[in-house]
């Protein structure tokens, strides 16, 4: 927590109550949190915060590389995960949204080279598999 509350200072961000909130969330609020748990715990702390100030710290966060945001075409919708390692991917249910990290990059070093071959620079990259769950998969 204190390593994304250095990041911002750095970054020349003020360290309001919310945004400290915003981050005691993400780490408090388990594995890959909706912005709508994030508010929810948020306001136990600050019961006047709006969604919009949740959403738009987490949207700064997100900016500045020190949060990802996970699309998982849920019914609740993206999740939140501060981030931890320099690279990973993720595995997604379209059923449940249960969201699990793949600890391994299926890009190589070849793709990513043949990819630049036209003069593109590529700094950083994500990939997000989606499909169903062991659950979800043998329930249908």
């Amino acid at each position: 927590m204190e390593q994304l509350i250095r990041v911002l200072r750095d970054k020349g961000f003020k360290i309001t109550p919310q945004r400290r909130a915003v981050i005691t969330a993400l780490a408090k609020c388990g594995k890959f949190p909706t912005a709508q748990r994030i508010w929810d715990y948020v306001r136990t702390i600050t019961p006047d915060v709006s969604f919009d100030t949740i959403y738009r710290n987490l949207s700064l966060l997100v900016e500045l590389g020190i949060v990802s945001e996970i699309h998982t075409k849920g019914r609740e919708g993206n999740v939140f995960e501060i981030v931890e390692t320099d690279h990973h991917h993720h595995l997604i249910c379209v059923s449940c949204g249960t969201t699990q990290c793949l600890d391994f990059c299926p890009v190589s070093h070849g793709d990513l080279a043949k990819a630049e071959a036209g003069g593109f620079k590529i700094t950083s990259h994500s990939l997000e598999f989606y499909g169903y769950c062991r659950e979800c998969a043998s329930a249908g």
